[in-house]
């Protein structure tokens, strides 16, 4: 069975037409004909879009198996605009959640500054907590089905583009270390001061400034959570080899493997 063969076949099978497929590997229609009357072969990028998109393996499209192979372990081809798509979707998550997290910690300061009248603070802790929720649960909207293979599966890149990502990477990285450092130092330092106060004081002169100190937490977290997030999208990127060496990767990929045979 010839590619061309091959291809009319898994396209028939997946009941799309030459348009749509055309659509799907970025193309034209014109293109999806030569190549499945036998006039020449896609580059090896589109080859790897197929691929993806019919399950099955580069060597079943090329070689002469009849049976399409179901073995993944040649990983999952990741253009350049889904990656790019991914890194601005992860950004848009990381915000939501970093903030999520900065409004959680700031529902505490009412309670330091109308500690004497429950009346009064209960209701900007209650609204300051309840959006920093609603944060957390638009994550789950705001993030694509589109790009959640990519944590399921080893990918693949362009040579060149996988280059580019991860001098992007270390360059992020290099400057995300002093916008963590300083993150890190004021949530620390909004610690330290809370806990050596009630530590080592017992007038609780610094009561006043709590929420300062609560203030410099809140703050402290959503650097922390926003750089960090956006640094763990590009590593699953351009490390992605480190990624899929991950003991819990390796759990998910087998789990999922039995489920799909059960």
């Amino acid at each position: 069975m010839t590619f061309g063969e091959k291809l009319f076949k898994l396209r028939k099978e997946k009941g799309l037409s030459q348009e749509a497929l055309a659509e799907k590997l970025n193309t034209t229609r014109q293109a999806i004909s030569k190549w499945e009357n036998g006039q020449g072969y896609p580059e090896t990028e589109r080859l790897l879009m197929i691929g993806n998109v019919f399950e099955v393996t580069i060597d079943y499209l090329l070689k002469d198996s009849v049976e399409p192979s179901n073995d993944k372990k040649a990983g999952y081809y990741v253009s350049k605009e889904m990656a790019e798509g991914y890194l601005l979707s992860a950004n848009r998550v990381s915000k939501y959640l970093a903030l999520g997290f900065f409004l959680i910690a700031l529902s505490c300061i009412p309670y330091f500054i109308f500690n004497q009248d429950p009346a009064i603070y209960i209701i900007p802790t209650i609204v300051l907590a309840t959006f920093g929720i609603g944060m957390f649960v638009s994550t789950s909207f705001i993030e694509e089905n589109q790009y959640k293979v990519l944590k399921t599966e080893p990918l693949l890149f362009d040579e060149n583009y996988l280059k580019e990502l991860t001098n992007r990477y270390k360059n992020l990285k290099k400057r995300y270390f002093v916008i963590n450092l300083a993150g890190s130092g004021l949530f620390i330092s909004g610690i330290l001061t809370l806990g050596i106060e009630r530590r080592f004081f017992t007038t609780e002169f610094l009561l006043p400034y709590y929420p300062i100190c609560i203030g410099l937490i809140a703050i402290g977290i959503y650097i922390v959570i926003r750089t960090s997030s956006q640094l763990d999208a590009y590593k699953l990127l351009a490390k992605n080899d480190i990624y899929t060496n991950r003991i819990f990767f390796k759990f998910q990929r087998k789990l999922r493997k039995r489920m799909d045979e059960f």
